[in-house]
């Protein structure tokens, strides 16, 4: 790693701490509030769906009954992040006008900024769903360290969506709206209240439906903490995902790029 970069990564780390921290300024519980209202909204949707509308049981590959909650929280701890990032990078450039409006300063690592303070609420609600399932008998083993390694195409894939969304919403700020309505849809849109397997849906749409990205993490979580399934065992979705991933990648640099010298005369 050349000095240059690591000059960045340390001024990443330092930026996105003091972002989270900054977050919940003034309020008594600080950033406790990062971790109680999706432990809240776990709580709720786990009330609801399984006291409420009681679902289809819900079986691992041995055949064996899954718990509702642990099956809910290895959908909804991606979920959470990719939300979080997505809606912090996409207003990052907003946030740090004071910055984009400096010659010097190298505007392209705000998105990651964002990206990355999202990644400290993450890594705690990791710790509590290898917890979770430890104490319901799931013990960590080989195939749970596939979550680092969905958390890393997590990672990618919305680092590349912000660069997009965060270089439109400059010109178009209106953006946030739809980026909200767009994640209002995409939790119910994605599997994670519901499980695809046991709904009676016709197939045509439920290869739609898998056709999201988030479908491949979202599962990946699941094969790794309650199906047991090794990553390549599904080439696939692997193959369609990092091609989808790459893509969405460089199309968000190269508009970032191309827009960039206007940021500062926008804001």
């Amino acid at each position: 790693m050349t000095a240059s970069k690591k000059k960045d990564a340390r001024l990443i780390a330092r930026l996105s701490a003091n972002d989270f921290k900054t977050k919940f300024a003034g309020s008594y519980l600080g950033i406790v509030w990062a971790f109680i209202q999706p432990v809240i909204t776990i709580l709720v949707y786990w009330f609801v769906f399984e006291k409420g509308f009681k679902p289809a049981a819900i079986h691992n590959a041995a055949g064996d009954q899954v718990p509702y909650v642990l099956w809910l929280i290895a959908g909804m701890v991606p979920w959470f992040f990719f939300s979080e990032a997505l809606s912090g990078g996409t207003r990052a450039l907003l946030d740090y006008s004071y910055l984009v409006k400096k010659v010097v300063f190298k505007i392209d690592i705000l998105p990651v900024v964002k990206v990355v303070s999202a990644v400290y609420v993450h890594l705690f609600f990791l710790a509590f769903a290898v917890l979770l399932y430890t104490l319901y008998g799931y013990y960590p083993d080989l195939y749970m360290l596939q979550i680092f390694y969905y958390s890393f195409c997590l990672l990618i894939l919305v680092t590349g969506i912000t660069y997009l969304t965060s270089a439109v919403v400059v010109f178009f700020r209106d953006l946030n709206q739809v980026i909200n309505i767009v994640l209002q849809v995409g939790v119910w849109v994605t599997p994670i209240m519901w499980d695809m397997d046991t709904m009676d849906i016709n197939a045509v749409f439920k290869n739609l439906l898998k056709l999201n990205p988030l479908y491949y993490v979202v599962q990946g979580y699941r094969d790794a903490l309650i199906g047991k399934t090794a990553f390549w065992e599904r080439p696939g979705h692997l193959l369609y995902f990092w091609i989808f991933t790459v893509l969405c990648f460089g199309l968000g640099a190269y508009v970032f790029k191309k827009l960039r010298m206007h940021f500062a005369d926008v804001l």
